[in-house]
C-alpha cells in the first residue's frame, strides 16, 4: 500500500511508475472520493465515487470517466442504470426521477433518444421514439382518462397521422396537429354515427359526409361541427334536402323534396321554409 500525494488530493492503493495502477482509493480536495481500480493514473475498470453533494456512481470506469454499466443515485431521489459514454448516460438504460416518473429504454447525451418507454406517476404512459428527450416519431400514449392514441408524434405532442381511441368507444382515424383531429380523417361515434371528412380543432370543418346511424346522410361543408354551407342531406324514406345551411338547419336558398314528390324551394330561415322561388313555379 503506498500514499502519494495528487494535484488535488491524496490517493492510497497501488502504484506503477510513481501513478495510481491497480486497486486504490482516492480522496480529493473537493470531498469526492472514489475507490476502485486505476490505470496510468486515471480510474478505469470497476469502481464507485461519491462527491460532496450526496451524488453516487458505482460501475465500470475508463480514462477517468463512468464509462460502460453503471449506476448514478442523487440525492434528490433520481437514480439511474444502465450505460454510459464518458459520464453521460448513453446507450440502454433505465430512470426514476424525484416526482415518480420513470423511463426505460435507449439514451444518448443525457437524454431519451431512440425506442423507450416513459410512465408518468398518474398512469399516464408513452411507449415509442424519442429525439432529445422528446416524443418524436412513431409511438403510443394512453392518458390518464383511458383515451389512447397511435401514431406520430412531432416537438413531444402527437402531430401526423394517428388513430385515438377514446373510453366510450369513439375512434378517429386520420390527421392530427398539436393532439387535436386537424385535417383529413375519418371518426367513428360510439352511437353508430360515422363522419369523414376535414376537420379543424376536433371539430368536422370545411368538406365532409355525416352519416347517422339510422341512415341520414349529410354532404356538404361543416363550420365547427355543425352543418354551415352549401350541403344536401338525404333520409332513409327518400326525402331530401339540398342547398345552405347554418347552425345545423337549412336557412337561406334550398330545396327539399318530400317522399310524396312534393318540392319546396326558396328560402329558409333557421329550418322554417319562408318564401317560394317564383319562378320554379310552372
Amino acid at each position: 500500500m503506498v500514499k502519494i500525494k495528487l494535484e488535488k488530493g491524496i490517493y492510497e492503493g497501488e502504484v506503477k511508475d510513481g501513478v495510481p495502477h491497480g486497486k486504490g482509493k482516492s480522496t480529493l480536495s473537493d470531498g469526492s472520493i472514489y475507490e476502485g481500480n486505476f490505470k496510468d493514473g486515471f480510474p478505469h475498470g470497476k469502481g464507485t465515487r461519491t462527491s460532496s453533494k450526496g451524488e453516487k456512481y458505482e460501475g465500470e470506469h475508463k480514462d477517468g470517466l463512468p464509462h460502460g454499466q453503471g449506476t448514478l443515485t442523487k440525492n434528490e431521489g433520481f437514480k439511474y442504470v444502465g450505460e454510459f459514454k464518458k459520464y453521460k448516460y448513453d446507450g440502454q438504460g433505465s430512470a426514476i426521477f424525484p416526482n415518480g416518473e420513470k423511463y426505460e429504454g435507449e439514451w444518448k447525451n443525457n437524454y431519451p433518444h431512440g425506442q423507450g418507454t416513459f410512465i408518468y406517476p398518474n398512469g399516464v404512459k408513452y411507449v415509442g421514439e424519442f429525439i432529445e428527450g422528446e416524443k418524436n416519431g412513431k409511438g403510443s400514449f394512453i392518458d390518464s382518462m383511458g383515451v389512447k392514441y397511435e401514431g406520430d408524434f412531432k416537438n413531444d405532442i402527437a402531430n401526423g397521422q394517428g388513430i385515438k381511441i377514446f373510453p366510450d368507444g369513439t375512434k378517429y382515424e386520420g390527421s392530427i396537429k398539436d393532439d387535436k383531429f386537424d385535417g383529413e380523417g375519418t371518426c367513428f361515434f360510439s352511437n353508430g354515427d360515422k363522419y369523414i371528412g376535414e376537420h379543424k380543432e376536433n371539430f368536422p370543418h370545411g368538406q365532409g359526409a355525416y352519416i347517422e346511424s339510422d341512415g341520414v346522410k349529410y354532404v356538404g361543408e361543416f363550420k365547427k361541427g355543425k352543418r354551415d354551407g352549401q350541403g344536401s342531406v338525404n333520409f332513409p324514406n327518400g326525402e331530401k334536402h339540398e342547398g345552405e345551411w347554418k347552425n345545423n338547419l337549412p336557412h337561406g336558398y334550398g330545396k327539399s323534396t318530400h317522399k310524396d314528390g312534393s318540392i319546396e324551394e326558396g328560402m329558409w330561415h333557421e329550418g322554417e321554409f319562408v318564401e317560394v322561388d317564383e319562378s320554379k313555379k310552372n
